[in-house]
């Protein structure tokens, strides 16, 4: 039997020249990638709140590698990233064996990066640009719902705080009644509806009652509006100023509101406290990203393009959207700023179906003749414009509604399968929103259209799939919105730095392939991710600007 032998093995062998740390990193790896794309990153002008003096303090370069390295390898809690950089090669090499402890980065990512690290964002992006891997000419929208880190039962709900309010003015009313008749206008017609009584107001009239020769009653109910009611009404005041025209909020994160959620891990649908999270994509890169307080889509649309205009100095040239965006508003937003919309409205893809069609039923089906303004229904009667109805929305936008009404339905054979009113068939036409939506059809059923909604499902839809699950990120880990905004910068860089290196990792092993089949040398490239581009990519003058701007 042969002699078995082992290498030979000492954990305290010493060595004749130190070891390099980058020796021992691949070339091809992701952590050179975020190391190269950190130093392209200009620093200059951004103020991190240094004050000078003291001890030294950490390189905010360096703390950028660390953090976004970490977010990279879905790392996102200060003491683990700590922790890493104790145990982990690659942390090691990006800090050059620094340890900062977990409140110092913290520190570094709540309160330095948080005004700035919207701005190195940008930065990335243009990088992409000049990369050739987006152009910011298209994008592609859509929103997700995104738990707080909020406790999910402390929730303050706007009917229950005015019922409240509302029972506790009538308590006030009825006491100042009683102790000062003058105060509580009781002269006024009985058929007036009680004023509501604010905080100020009570205090003055709290003030206006003169204490003296009161009974011992009247100085109690004194106390109590003093100590009682009144702080009781401060406070239901403050809460419904904080929550603004949303329908409810956290009390330990006031900017989240309840959503219901589809993801909930009680599988019932519970409302918890959340963000309404927007990003636009293009090439399945993050190019834009803002939160919104409302569960719906359909208000948040016009807001995320005024933060992406101020981020970039533009607009895209091209729109894509499901049928949650598809309103009046929106589309005469898109319109006026020559935005190609391609965004669905609601019922487009019933319109395409053959049963939607072929019924003569159906509102969008009735003939209209625009010259003398009226509708035709199936049985050839006339429906004349009845009268004109103004609708505002949530935002302030005011639709112009028409309404149309058959002279008479009775007797009508079709009339089971027309309507189902008792009355003559009436009809409300938004003939604005009626162009609008022939112009998107026409759009959206066009060949770029089909290639916009093709391309649509597979852009935000794909990185809200590899957010949630590839990355764990699916509950925010700060409260307000300044840090959940911060926090999720961080991640959409890492992630887009994620994105460019497996596209430049797939490219090089396409190369690669063709260089073991091919027994010529015409493939003699440079295989470095970052080489083919990045190496000739200088943040010149003008990409600085436009990322200031």
């Amino acid at each position: 039997m042969a002699k078995v032998s082992f290498k030979e093995y000492s954990q305290g062998q010493g060595v004749l020249f130190p070891m390099s740390i980058d020796s021992k990193i691949p070339e091809d790896s992701a952590v050179r990638l975020v190391n190269r794309i950190v130093d392209e990153l200009d620093l200059t002008d951004i103020d991190f709140g240094y004050k000078g003096g003291g001890n030294s303090s950490y390189h905010p370069r360096m703390m950028l590698k660390v953090l976004f390295y970490a977010y990279l390898n879905n790392v996102y809690s200060c003491r683990k990233i700590a922790s890493q950089l104790e145990q982990n090669i690659h942390y090691m090499w990006l800090s050059g064996d620094q340890q900062p402890n977990f409140r110092t980065i913290n520190n570094f990512r709540s309160l330095r990066l948080k005004d700035n690290i919207h701005g190195l964002f940008v930065q990335v992006v243009y990088m992409l640009v000049e990369m050739g891997y987006i152009t910011l000419k298209e994008i592609y929208i859509d929103g997700t719902k995104i738990e707080s880190k909020a406790n999910r039962y402390t929730f303050v709900w706007r009917k229950s705080i005015e019922g409240y309010k509302e029972k506790l003015e009538a308590k006030v009313r009825g006491i100042l009644s009683q102790i000062e008749e003058g105060i509580a206008q009781d002269n006024e017609p009985d058929d007036d509806l009680p004023t509501p009584i604010n905080s100020k107001e009570l205090k003055q009239r709290i003030a206006a009652i003169n204490k003296e020769n009161r009974t011992k009653k009247e100085l109690k109910q004194i106390k109590d509006l003093e100590g009682k009611h009144l702080p009781k009404l401060e406070e239901y005041e403050q809460k419904l100023e904080i929550m603004g025209d949303r329908n409810s909020y956290s009390k330990t994160d006031p900017d989240a509101t309840f959503m219901r959620m589809k993801d909930d891990h009680m599988r019932n649908g519970q409302l918890k406290p959340a963000y309404n999270e927007q990003i636009g994509t293009e090439n399945q890169f993050i190019t834009h990203y803002d939160f919104f307080p409302n569960p719906g889509d359909t208000l948040t649309l016009i807001p995320f393009f005024e933060s992406f205009q101020k981020c970039y100095n533009k607009l895209p040239e091209k729109a894509s959207a499901d049928s949650g965006y598809g309103s009046e508003e929106n589309y005469e937003y898109m319109q006026k700023e020559e935005i190609e919309a391609y965004v669905k409205y609601n019922y487009f893809h019933k319109e395409q179906k053959k049963s939607y069609k072929n019924n003569p039923f159906f509102q969008q089906n009735l003939y209209y003749n625009q010259q003398e303004d009226y509708f035709v229904c199936p049985m050839g009667q006339h429906m004349h414009r009845t009268e004109n109805i103004t609708r505002k929305n949530k935002s302030g936008f005011v639709s112009q509604i028409a309404i149309y009404k058959a002279k008479n339905c009775k007797g009508c054979p079709m009339r089971g399968s027309c309507h189902k009113s008792k009355e003559n068939r009436e009809i409300e036409v938004n003939h604005k929103l009626r162009e609008h939506r022939r112009k998107a059809r026409e759009r959206l059923t066009s060949e770029e259209g089909l290639r916009m909604r093709r391309k649509r499902p597979i852009e935000p839809e794909a990185v809200f799939g590899q957010m949630k699950f590839n990355k764990s990120y699916n509950r925010f880990r700060h409260t307000g919105k300044d840090k959940i905004k911060m926090d999720f910068a961080i991640f959409a860089i890492a992630f887009n730095i994620l994105k460019l290196y497996r596209k430049t990792t797939k490219k090089r092993k396409a190369v690669n392939n063709l260089r073991k089949n091919s027994k010529t040398s015409l493939f003699r490239v440079n295989l470095n991710p970052l080489n083919q581009k990045v190496e000739d990519l200088s943040f010149n003058q003008k990409i600085l600007e436009n990322a200031a701007a």
